[in-house]
């Protein structure tokens, strides 16, 4: 009798052992405490000359966010020899590690000696511009990038990796991106929380703004068509087929795909519809990237999309008549080339909502609305 009872205590206490470890794991030693919140990651996906300098300013200047323009320039221009899709693996693994603040990845492009001014476009990064990255100006002002490049250059590269840790929101601006299947990876990766802004703009004002910077532009054009020294006409012409295919692939992926780790995570944003209401789809973006919309960045976004500026200097962000300026090619681009334009990015027009001009006389009227309604896509 006793050695049954001595059996039916041992059981019991094993019993009792599984129940508090296995249904009560907040009772173990083992459990995990509650720490600091995970950052939130952000990747604004484009091409080049579609407005994504500027979206990346209206989260560069948040207070919270970690901001870099086009971390992978460094790989495009260190392996130029070979085309987009081949560079998207050492793109994607970059942007990873720039998401992770583990700046060593640079080491691979950059030389053992370099500095924070070595960063492509560090100075767009109000991050970078203000404590820990550089002491002369608050975490909470908007600084021009000008101001910052006089005054912000001469700190060591590893303040990059220090600010970095420091921010709740990390965001990158990309345009090297011509696929998001190469970004399932990191859509999947449990050490990421990674929402995609897909910002696009009409395939007519890319190419009119393309030909603007044909020479700033020919190192990443020869890459994206695999053309080496392609020039003239025919080399813009296939730049924007293999751009115009790129936006309809991310497009279709991301807004009709059925995957769920897609769920919440994809966001399509046309420039036209920022500049016509710039506060309204600020909002909408910083919903999506859970971001606080402050009165001062209100009124900073207001300022710099309702000035009289023309927008005539590439990359550079100032003050302009943002509504103007993103109508422009229809009084200076030939109707021959609007053709030849909407011949190879048909596709990419219809399904993002761009109308396609039958005539001269309708590329003039400036009454004719060239955008159609989108349905929201938070």
């Amino acid at each position: 009798m006793r050695s049954r009872n001595v059996k039916r205590l041992l059981i019991l206490a094993v019993l009792s052992f599984l129940l508090i470890h296995f249904h009560f794991p907040h009772c173990s030693n083992n459990a995990p405490t509650e720490g600091k919140p995970s950052p939130v990651h952000i990747l604004i996906l484009s091409s080049w000359r579609s407005g994504s300098s500027f979206t990346g300013q209206i989260f560069s200047q948040h207070p919270s966010v970690f901001y870099l323009m086009e971390p992978a320039w460094h790989v495009w221009v260190k392996m130029y020899q070979n085309r987009a899709s081949v560079l998207h693996m050492a793109v994607r693994d970059l942007v990873r590690s720039v998401f992770l603040c583990d700046m060593s990845v640079f080491d691979a492009y950059m030389s053992t000696e370099k500095k924070k001014s070595d960063l492509f476009q560090w100075e767009t990064s109000r991050a970078l511009c203000s404590p820990p990255a550089c002491d002369t100006f608050s975490r909470s002002d908007i600084i021009p990038a000008a101001t910052c490049k006089i005054i912000c250059s001469k700190y060591p590269f590893s303040k990059v990796e220090e600010a970095c840790k420091t921010y709740s929101h990390i965001v990158i601006k990309e345009v090297r991106f011509l696929s998001l299947k190469v970004l399932y990876p990191l859509l999947t990766d449990p050490s990421l929380n990674l929402k995609i802004i897909h910002l696009v703009r009409d395939p007519r004002a890319v190419f009119r703004s393309r030909e603007s910077a044909r020479a700033v532009l020919a190192h990443d054009s020869n890459i994206v068509t695999g053309i080496r020294d392609s020039k003239g006409e025919k080399g813009l012409y296939s730049a924007m087929e293999v751009i115009c295919k790129g936006q309809v692939e991310i497009y279709k992926t991301g807004r009709q795909a059925t995957h769920s780790f897609l769920k919440d995570r994809y966001l399509l944003v046309r420039y036209e519809d920022i500049v016509r209401d710039p506060l309204a789809r600020a909002a909408q973006m910083y919903r999506f990237a859970e971001l606080h919309f402050t009165a001062e960045l209100q009124k900073w976004l207001h300022n710099i999309t309702h000035g009289k500026g023309q927008g005539t200097q590439a990359f550079q962000i100032g003050s302009r008549d943002a509504l103007g300026v993103s109508q422009a090619w229809r009084k200076t681009l030939p109707f021959e080339k609007i053709e030849k334009v909407q011949n190879v990015c048909k596709d990419a027009m219809d399904l993002l909502g761009y109308r396609l001009l039958q005539s001269e006389e309708e590329q003039k009227n400036m009454s004719l609305d060239l955008l159609f309604a989108q349905n929201s896509t938070e």
